[in-house]
């Protein structure tokens, strides 16, 4: 072992304390799930709970972090121009996930699907809300939605135990349970 694997693995891993997560009382809906655990990261004032990795599989797997901007019936919303990398990458795979991570809680939600591109009324209101907006409409900006296939909840544990919640679309509901391979 180097000695970097040695203070790497003598780093803290989770805080000391982290809620249960009982997979016999999740719900039904996983965003319901989702919504509950990041209104506990935003309470428990971490710092951008609302970051998440979001990964595209157009030229292998990339990944970069961006902001989510709302979760509608229409799926996880981000914004990007259409012409940036994971806007081309998204054009080329429509296939994309999302990994949300909270230290404070040692929780993580991972989530795939499918992406489309919203209508220019949600993707030019976006754009006029960001910090840099000078006045001009922007027709490169694009709001996109993930419209998952599959979920997983992650709720660590310090024996390294760690409870998995899988969710998996099937038809217009969701099944859910342990992590199976296909929601994972």
């Amino acid at each position: 072992m180097t000695d970097l694997a040695a203070r790497l693995r003598r780093l803290p891993a989770f805080p000391a304390d982290m809620p249960d997560l009982d997979p016999s009382a999740a719900p039904d809906e996983p965003a319901d799930l989702f919504l509950s655990w990041l209104e506990d990261a935003i309470a428990s004032g971490a710092r951008q709970p609302h970051a998440m990795t979001f990964q595209t599989n157009a030229e292998g797997p990339v990944g970069r972090t961006l902001i989510l901007k709302d979760l509608d019936d229409r799926g996880l919303h981000v914004s990007t121009h259409r012409t940036s990398r994971k806007g081309q990458q998204l054009a080329v795979d429509p296939r994309a996930a999302m990994t949300f991570f909270w230290r404070e809680s040692g929780r993580q939600v991972q989530v795939g699907g499918h992406v489309i591109g919203l209508d220019e009324e949600t993707s030019q209101a976006d754009w006029r809300a960001r910090p840099s907006y000078t006045g001009e409409p922007n027709p490169d900006w694009q709001v996109y939605a993930l419209q998952p296939h599959w979920w997983e909840f992650t709720q660590s544990r310090h024996d390294r135990r760690h409870v998995r919640i899988g969710y998996l679309r099937e038809g217009t509901g969701w099944v859910h349970g342990p992590v199976t391979t296909a929601a994972g």
